[in-house]
């Protein structure tokens, strides 16, 4: 599903989300969370709850889980045991379809006249990043330490992650510095594409200005049937302007002009996202991105 494409520059930037994204790792998440649930009896993790719960800072979506879960334990025994079994299972993770020859053709414009870079900005912690994509030397090489960021990263601000749009105007600011070192012209947030899976996500993209991919796993695009094109916009409400301080939205519209995104999402059928089911036969001329 795309909406009317508007007149645009080709992309010269491809910001990646990962979990579910990437790799497999959500399904990873929800089978760490189910067998916990199984443990004491309980029904496994329903995308209806799962889908509030991606993205949001970890305070918040451990609320909404224990309200719905009900679990006779206190949340720091559900954290140890949850932490355990993620040391168990992220190990395992791989890439989604798509994903390697993706990642590869944009690589190799790096090499041409039209070089398209790319970054990772991803909510995952350090600890978790590494559990993840220690194994996955090959699909993780793609992005170079310095274009990097990560939920933990400092020049992140407290509270400040998705749906807030800083994660991927950090992301698109390693690349301008490097850009910057090689006196080559700097990427603007309009000639970025976003990819993501999660809604947050995609509103992260949206308010940063720049375009978006959405390629969720089946069991979120069902829990958002008919709610397509508000996802594509970013405006399905994760984002809310009343719970900021007057302080935040002085220092998001700052980040935002200095960067020249909008820190604002889009409108309904603005052609300014598009509902991919797999990253497999990306396609690349739609964006201006030319491989081999």
């Amino acid at each position: 599903m795309a909406s009317a494409s508007p007149i645009t520059a080709p992309v010269r930037a491809c910001l990646f989300d990962m979990d579910g994204l990437l790799i497999d790792s959500e399904d990873l998440y929800s089978a760490v969370t189910n067998k916990i649930l199984h443990e004491y009896g309980k029904p496994s993790l329903p995308w209806s709850i799962k889908a509030q719960l991606q993205g949001r800072p970890a305070p918040e979506a451990t609320k909404i889980f224990h309200e719905w879960a009900q679990l006779p334990i206190s949340h720091e025994e559900y954290a140890q045991k949850q932490v355990a079994l993620q040391r168990e299972y992220f190990p395992r993770s791989q890439p989604l379809p798509g994903v390697m020859t993706l990642l590869s053709k944009l690589v190799a414009t790096q090499s041409t006249d039209k070089p398209v870079y790319i970054a990772l900005a991803t909510s995952s912690h350090k600890a978790n990043f590494k559990l993840k994509s220690d194994h996955l030397p090959e699909l993780f090489s793609a992005f170079p330490e310095s274009e990097r960021v990560l939920g933990d990263d400092p020049r992140i601000g407290k509270g400040r992650g998705k749906p807030l749009p800083d994660i991927y105007l950090l992301a698109l600011e390693t690349i301008n510095a490097n850009l910057r070192q090689k006196g080559e012209k700097e990427i603007s947030p309009s000639e970025c594409l976003v990819f993501e899976d999660a809604v947050p996500g995609v509103e992260a993209g949206r308010r940063a200005g720049m375009r978006v991919v959405w390629c969720p796993h089946p069991g979120l695009l069902e829990a958002y049937t008919g709610r397509e094109e508000e996802v594509l916009a970013g405006l399905t409400g994760q984002h809310k302007e009343e719970e900021k301080s007057a302080a935040e939205k002085e220092a998001e519209a700052l980040q935002a002009w200095r960067v020249q995104g909008s820190g604002s999402p889009g409108q309904l059928n603005d052609g300014m996202g598009e509902l991919l089911t797999t990253l497999e036969n990306f396609p690349y001329e739609k964006y201006g991105i030319y491989v081999a």
